[in-house]
This record gives C-alpha cells, structure tokens and sequence, in this order.
C-alpha cells in the first residue's frame, strides 16, 4: 500500500485554484480590452479653458466614434452619427427613463420606416459637456441601449474630425 506524502493533496488543491484564479484574471483581462475596442472612450477626459470646454473622443477598431455618458443622470453609450437628424433612443431606453411621448412620428431607418415618437432630453451629458433640452426620437428597432448621438444634440457644439478622433468643444460664454 502506498501512503501519500503529508501536504501533497493540499498541494493539489492550491495548483486547481491557482489555475481557477489564473483563467478568472485573464478572463476579466481580455473582457476589458475587448470592451476597450469597442468603446475607447469609456472615462471620457475634458479639458477646460477660459470660455469653453473640449472633450476628445477616439475611434474604435471598427472606426466608429462611440463613447460613455449620460442621459437624465442616468449611464448611457453614445454612437455619434453625423448623419442622423435627431439623437435616436432606443424605444425600452426611453420607457425605462420615462421619456414623454409627444408627436408619433415616421422613421426611416436602413431597416426601413418604423413608428417612433417625438421626445425631450432635459440633460444630456459627455464628458464635461452637458445639454440642455435635446430633441430626439424615440425609435423602435434599434438594438441594445446604444444611443445615437444626432445633429440635434452635435449642432449645440463645435466639432472637428482627424484620422480617428473627434474634437467637442462647447463654448460657455
């Protein structure tokens, strides 16, 4: 009959949860950094001077500018869309911020038209840049709780685009 030594089943034990601690830590890793990818602009850094504030924003890898803010005090992520007339809010993002409903209105979107409604954000916020009063749209079909930022909220800003960042600056004058 053989014995085993004192300690080697402990041994044992301590390996299986090292290499559980180690596929957890990298597991969180790599869920970052693939985050990051997607949206590079999770801690969005302003820069204030006398009479404005700027925020510069990064492209992701897919070259889409998308970044982390907030609508009525409440986290949202931003895709900025240059070509979209209104700020766009996913139908269950607006229900669950309880945005009015005013006028229904007709939407045309690339999956073709849809049945949204008009609505207000009393605060829009990115970075250190905060809205007041943004029109937008509450429309159905947009997945996930991804906001399209639309010229309603960009033409409150001055902005510039080069290579794969945007500049925002607000003037507070």
């Amino acid at each position: 009959m053989s014995q085993q030594a004192p300690g080697k089943g402990m041994g044992r034990v301590f390996m299986i949860v090292a290499w559980c601690a180690g596929l957890y830590l990298a597991t969180q890793f790599f869920g970052r950094w693939e985050q990051r990818q997607d949206n590079p602009n999770t801690d969005v850094i302003s820069q204030q001077g006398e009479g404005f504030i700027e925020v510069k924003l990064l492209a992701n890898v897919q070259g889409h500018l998308v970044a982390s803010g907030r609508m009525n005090n409440v986290p949202v992520e931003f895709l900025l869309d240059t070509g979209a007339t209104d700020v766009a809010v996913p139908l269950d993002l607006a229900e669950q911020l309880a945005l009015p409903k005013g006028a229904p209105v007709t939407l045309s979107t690339a999956n073709g038209r849809a049945q949204g409604y008009r609505t207000q954000i009393d605060r829009l916020q990115l970075g250190a840049i905060v809205l007041r009063n943004v029109r937008a749209v509450a429309a159905p079909g947009l997945e996930g709780e991804q906001v399209l930022l639309g010229m309603s909220a960009l033409n409150k800003l001055e902005f510039t685009q080069r290579g794969g960042t945007m500049l925002l600056r607000q003037t507070t004058n």
